[in-house]
């Protein structure tokens, strides 16, 4: 359901399926993408904090930005954090959010979601979620006093007291499932940041020495159902 394009930048096939709506999730090869002028970002700190972006630039500190303002590009940078867009296809909102450990624990999605609901009407039924490349299960191993923060979403572990393997992604399918909730359609990438060192940065196999891969959203700043040529943010 993901695809890496000539520019070096991984699509998930059902926000590509939007025609109003431009997107991808940055890699190595992908420095000189999106277009720094259309870009809102933020300064991140691991928060649940989420924010709305109604012009470019930076819009403040926080792990989360929604808007429903065509031309604005949504971005998060990442090196093992998981990159997740997401788009409300009835209301035409969109969201881009930054989740390591500590947002997935803090509930940052979900937080998210609520944040569209309240801003935009959105409801989980109309939501397209897209969690891009970022840490696998295979590689983030945790000290105990980490594991025992996802006791929560983890409620049938044993291990959780010991150095155990985490799921960032699952996680937050949990959490997106609980109380019977559902979203229309959640897509994964399943890439390892850390196992694909030709395509990622990441930190914890690099350390300082790691650079940042940049995820982004946009509607576009036409919305047509007629749009037609290239879904990919401008140059």
């Amino acid at each position: 359901m993901f695809h890496l394009d000539s520019r070096g930048v991984y699509r998930a096939q059902p926000l590509e399926e939007l025609v109003w709506l431009e997107h991808g999730f940055g890699t190595r090869s992908s420095a000189d993408w999106p277009n720094p002028s259309e870009v809102a970002t933020l300064r991140q700190t691991h928060s649940d904090r989420v924010l709305v972006a109604d012009r470019t630039g930076s819009i403040g500190e926080g792990d989360a930005l929604i808007s429903n303002q065509p031309g604005i590009a949504l971005a998060v940078r990442t090196a093992d954090c998981l990159p997740i867009l997401i788009a409300d296809v009835r209301n035409r909102a969109i969201a881009a959010v930054h989740a390591g450990w500590r947002g997935a624990v803090s509930e940052v999605v979900p937080k998210t979601l609520d944040a569209m609901r309240e801003r935009f009407g959105s409801r989980a039924e109309d939501l397209v979620v897209a969690i891009g490349p970022g840490i696998g299960a295979c590689c983030f191993e945790v000290g105990p006093e980490v594991a025992a923060k996802f006791t929560p979403f983890f409620p049938e572990r044993e291990d959780l007291a010991n150095r155990p393997r985490i799921d960032l992604v699952e996680t937050i399918r949990r959490q997106l499932g609980r109380n019977g909730g559902t979203v229309r359609q959640l897509a994964a990438s399943k890439l390892c940041s850390v196992c694909h060192s030709e395509l990622f940065h990441s930190y914890r196999r690099d350390r300082e020495a790691a650079g940042r891969m940049v995820s982004a959203i946009r509607i576009r700043p036409v919305a047509s159902e007629n749009v037609e040529g290239a879904r990919t943010l401008a140059p």
